[in-house]
């Protein structure tokens, strides 16, 4: 005989698998997803990922309507319990087409195959609470604070509060929800045709219905957001230039750039998957060194220009990155060193484009201004519709302004 546990539809165990690695092992969402969807149909798998990531996206709002209907905390519940609650949660209260008793009914039986018998009438008791009011208490917090819109749109204080003070509190509440939606599919076009939407402002770049997997594993395509082409494009590279690329992996910019290119990463890994990347996409000017960036080969200098496309906390990137909030830290200190580097390594009169895929003065004005050097102000007059709000002589892309991932953009002169 079954079990009951086979009621489950596919798509929700897969989601509730992912979201256990995820909250109890520390696995990022996009891998775990990978694994639990496969051989799952397509449809299947697209509700998989909604159901997964929404989830890991909103859990600081359903963990609070949880405790406040389920009268628990949830760092008491066993770690299947509070997974299934919190999955039952959000298709309680952002999902329009799942039927009540379907996300109720599954949730309670995903805690019955978890083995975990003891606790369904908790859970069930719990569920039933959130369908009839877990909706209506989550549209009825208040955002007038960057304390009480974190709540509210599921985000850390800390980046709460960074929003509020960069943007101005209805930019940051505006941020805050295109990041809680899915972000748009964009690539960059390497050779051929492709459907699609293509954007005029950006040579090369594509927003489509879906990654064409043919394509990519040709090397026509490459997926890219719009944000990310904008700093490969503001580097600016001539034919006949020396390039250098600091921070290169996994390849999306260097490939666009002109000239003799050195791309370098410090981490092996990545620096095989940026080779196969530069071979894929048919780059022969690109040449993969693996190394530092604080500490490069005494013999790569000279060069006239170099991007340093730097780790960050990966603000501008939240919505395709769903636990990224929950892990995001600020990087300054080596955001510097990083430029600092680089720009020993530029001839005099040569650039140095610094480029972070965040939303923080402190990773982003607040690094250039501490290099010491004289900003290239004719970046904002190239791409005067991306120019920085209170900074024009910078470029920056908003999520909630511009539709894609949002980036910071400088360009330094080096003396």
């Amino acid at each position: 005989m079954a079990s009951r546990a086979a009621v489950v539809a596919p798509a929700r165990r897969a989601a509730f698998d992912v979201l256990r690695r995820v909250f109890e092992d520390g696995a990022y969402a996009d891998r775990a997803l990978r694994g639990a969807v496969a051989g799952l149909e397509e449809r299947d798998r697209a509700l998989a990922r909604q159901l997964a990531f929404g989830t890991v996206q909103r859990v600081r709002t359903l963990d609070h309507a949880i405790e406040t209907l389920g009268k628990r905390r949830v760092d008491k519940l066993d770690p299947p319990v509070r997974t299934a609650l919190q999955l039952g949660a959000y298709q309680l209260v952002y999902l329009d087409g799942v039927p009540r008793y379907a996300a109720v009914n599954e949730s309670v039986e995903l805690v019955r195959g978890a083995g975990l018998e003891r606790a369904v009438p908790f859970t069930n008791a719990v569920l039933r609470r959130l369908a009839e009011g877990a909706r209506d208490l989550v549209e009825a917090l208040p955002d007038a604070t960057a304390a009480e819109a974190g709540l509210r749109y599921s985000y850390p204080d800390w980046i709460a509060e960074t929003w509020w003070r960069d943007l101005g509190p209805d930019e940051a509440r505006a941020l805050m929800r295109a990041h809680n939606e899915p972000p748009e599919t964009a690539v960059r076009l390497v050779r051929g045709e492709i459907e699609g939407r293509a954007d005029l402002d950006l040579p090369g770049a594509w927003v489509v219905e879906r990654v064409d997997e043919p394509a990519l594993a040709e090397g026509r395509i490459w997926p890219q957001s719009r944000g990310s082409q904008l700093a490969g494009l503001a580097v600016g590279s001539q034919e006949g230039e020396r390039v250098l690329d600091l921070c290169a992996a996994p390849g999306g910019k260097a490939t666009m750039l002109v000239g003799e290119v050195v791309a370098v990463d410090v981490n092996e890994a990545r620096a095989r998957e940026l080779a196969e990347n530069v071979r894929l996409l048919g780059a022969g000017n690109v040449r993969v060194v693996r190394a530092d960036g604080r500490d490069l080969p005494p013999e790569l200098q000279g060069f006239d220009r170099a991007l340093v496309d730097a780790p960050c906390s990966g603000l501008g990137v939240l919505a395709a990155r769903p636990d990224l909030r929950w892990r995001a830290e600020p990087l300054p200190e080596l955001q510097l060193e990083l430029v600092r580097a680089a720009a020993a390594r530029v001839r005099s009169g040569g650039t140095v484009t610094y480029s972070v895929c965040t939303i923080n003065a402190d990773e982003s004005e607040g690094v250039v201004d501490a290099t010491g050097l004289a900003v290239d102000e004719t970046l904002g007059e190239e791409w005067p519709q991306f120019r920085h709000r209170r900074r024009p002589e910078f470029l920056q892309t908003l999520p909630h302004v511009h539709g894609t991932a949002g980036f910071f953009i400088a360009r330094l002169r080096v003396p």
